[in-house]
Formats: C-alpha cells, structure tokens, sequence
C-alpha cells in the first residue's frame, strides 16, 4: 500500500514542474510519512488542477481473542494423619548423654488395718423342740399326763369333756388323777423339760409329734414302753376327731387295755 501510495506522489510531481511534492524513502527507513501537503496552483496558471485521490481509511487493526481461561486446579484434600502410636518396649538409656532420669518417690508403705475385735464365740445350735413351751392344768404331778396340741381357749375346756372324762372312767380314773399338758408350738415337747415339772409314767397323746422320743418310735393306738426312760406312751387321733368316730373309740380303747389294763 506504501508503494503504491508513492507511485501516485511521483506523478502529481511530474505533472506540476518545479514543485516538489514527494521525496521517495528509502526501504530501510520504515517509518511512517507525513501526510503530503498540496501546494496551491500558481495564480497565473489556469490549468485546472486535479484533486488527489482521497485517502483509504485506515483499517482498525483486529484485536486477537482473549486467550481461554484454564480451569482451576482442583484442590487437594489433606488427608488426617494417624496418630502416631507409643513406642512398647524398653525406654533408651540416658546414660552417655548428659541427662539423669528425675528421681522416683518410693510409694508409700500399705498401712496394716487394726485386727479386728474377736468375735464372741457362735452359742451352739439348740434343736427347735428343746425351745418347745407349753402349759398345764392339773396338780397331781404323779399322774398320768393326757398330751394335746390346743388354741388356749379350747384346752382351757377339756377338764370338763364329756368324751375324756367317760375315757377316763373306764380306765379306772378321775380327771384330778390326771395333767392335762398342752404343747405351746409346732415342733414336739422334749421329755427332759417335761420330766422337769412332772414326773409321769404314762403319757396318752392326742395329735401328731406332741412327745421328741416317740416322734419315729410308734404307731397310732399301739402303746408303747421306753424302759430306759420309765415310760409307757400311747398316741391317737386329736380329741374332737375321736369323740365323733366310733370306729377311732374301739381302736383307742384296745390300745388302753394293752397299756394299763394287761399290766
């Protein structure tokens, strides 16, 4: 474009003589011209002059496209770091390098507790039925002792039995020649506390384990002797069960024919 631009200054300069419009460049001088200034016509020409081409705008150099914008780095994540564990073993030696282990306090002594007061002695054991109570009516101590198992109430009323007193009669006695002993408790009376405040030969027992040396050692309505104790014992149903019971009348009756009348 630069030459051509050129081309066109060397002809306007030959057309006007004399007037130098144009001084050509070299090619080594690239350094852009000053716009050529149009001399005016001499007044004195009437020659028309010609109007210069108009000059080509300049064309706008194009910006280059931005450059594209990398995507970010992604961003690493730290991982946690375990922990690190304690060493087991043997701690190292501090000797060789100038340090000294911190002294150690020696733990205190255990302290020995006071002994204990002693204990008094356990008592021994006493079987249930040396504990037995019971109570009487009656004061012939020699007699013969009829053994029952009673509410209060209901043995403080047997002196006057119809049943005990015909019973009685038939065996050749009275209730005054008799003790009524009535057992205080679920587990038998013990002979040697019996024996402490009468001092019987014969014991009739109405109910079950009333007497502690005939608990495994006899029947019901079958007299039996204790030779070693002085003693002959005869046991059957309770009271009120024999006083409404013929049949339990004629066995408790041969059983006192054996004990008292056979002697």
């Amino acid at each position: 474009m630069a030459d051509e631009q050129a081309g066109t200054l060397a002809f306007l300069q030959n057309f006007y003589t004399d007037i130098t419009l144009y001084m050509p460049f070299e090619a080594h001088e690239r350094e852009p011209a000053p716009a050529p200034a149009v001399a005016s016509a001499p007044a004195e020409s009437s020659t028309p002059v010609a109007a210069a081409p108009a000059p080509r705008p300049a064309v706008a150099s194009q910006v280059p496209p931005a450059a594209p914008v990398p995507p970010a780095a992604p961003v690493a994540v730290a991982k946690p770091v375990p922990p690190v564990a304690a060493p087991v073993g043997k701690l190292p030696s501090l000797s060789g390098t100038g340090l000294s282990a911190p002294p150690t306090t020696p733990p205190p002594a255990p302290t020995t507790p006071p002994p204990a007061p002693a204990s008094p002695a356990a008592a021994p054991a006493v079987a249930p039925y040396l504990l037995t109570e019971f109570s009487t009516l009656g004061a012939n101590a020699q007699g013969v002792v009829l053994l029952v198992r009673l509410p209060a109430e209901r043995f403080n009323k047997l002196p006057r039995n119809v049943f005990l007193n015909n019973l009685l009669k038939a065996i050749g006695l009275v209730m005054a020649d008799v003790v009524l002993v009535n057992v205080e408790g679920p587990y038998p009376v013990a002979l040697q506390n019996l024996r402490k405040e009468i001092a019987a030969t014969h014991i009739l027992a109405f109910g079950k384990n009333l007497l502690d040396v005939a608990v495994r050692t006899t029947q019901i309505y079958e007299p039996v002797q204790f030779p070693s104790v002085g003693l002959a014992y005869l046991a059957g149903a309770e009271v009120e069960m024999i006083e409404y019971d013929t049949s339990l009348k004629k066995r408790l009756w041969g059983g006192l024919q054996r004990m008292f009348l056979n002697q």
